[in-house]
């Protein structure tokens, strides 16, 4: 009886099959730093194994030869940059950090509707776009409300707005978060959307977020949320 020992006999493949995997390919793909034009062996290695599994009687045409090489440096090129893209996300979170540690004690205006009121005074930023007659109501952490107000306003991109406490029935209501929602009328009496701000301490910033997340009175928000810083001066 003959026996075929299958283990020496080459694959037969033509020119179009993929090279079956090997030691040599898994050691190019842990080295996706070296090039073919730099790395004579490894380039040797990938020569010898295509010629030693082609079929002899049909052997790779020239140009596929050389579309494969090209292949090969397509393949490590696009390694190159997706390493090269992977630092570049690195260095921009390096960089969000840093630039959120810079905010922790800064008072910051931000984009948001609810604001804590302290020694009976809270105060939001209104953005007016026309000068319109603007509603305005408070609700309390519950959703109950305990303010309605309207005012004539001027067009401004930051309206302070500050509440006292007190409700419409002179009841003097405690510190805490309170919600405000104002709505507009022109002087055409179209409605005129109004966006709320609102401005606190900066206590602590989470770093393993991403984006770093800054809390302000117990509220976490973005660093791209932050509209302007506030000195302490001022407020």
């Amino acid at each position: 009886m003959t026996t075929t020992n299958s283990a020496t006999a080459p694959a037969v493949v033509s020119g179009t099959t993929d090279l079956p995997k090997s030691s040599s390919s898994n050691s190019l793909s842990s080295n996706t730093g070296a090039t073919l034009a730099g790395n004579f062996q490894t380039f040797l290695t990938l020569l010898t194994t295509q010629l030693q599994n082609q079929n002899p009687l049909d052997p790779l045409d020239t140009n596929q030869f050389t579309q494969q090489l090209v292949q090969f440096a397509g393949v490590e090129q696009q390694l190159k940059t997706n390493d090269s893209l992977s630092q570049l996300v690195s260095l921009q979170q390096t960089t969000q950090a840093t630039q959120a540690l810079g905010f922790v004690g800064k008072t910051a205006v931000v984009d948001g509707s609810t604001a804590t009121m302290k020694d009976s005074s809270a105060t939001w930023h209104l953005n007016v776009p026309s000068s319109s007659t603007v509603d305005i109501s408070v609700t309390n952490s519950t959703g109950q409300t305990v303010f309605t107000g309207k005012y004539t306003a001027a067009a401004g991109s930051d309206i302070p707005f500050t509440w006292n406490g007190q409700g419409n029935d002179g009841t003097q209501w405690p510190d805490g978060k309170y919600t405000i929602s104002a709505t507009g009328k022109d002087l055409s009496g179209n409605t005129v959307g109004i966006a709320a701000q609102v401005q606190g301490t900066v206590s602590s910033v989470d770093l393993t977020q991403s984006p770093p997340l800054l809390t302000i009175d117990g509220q976490t928000y973005t660093v791209s949320q932050v509209k302007s810083i506030v000195s302490t001066s001022s407020n």
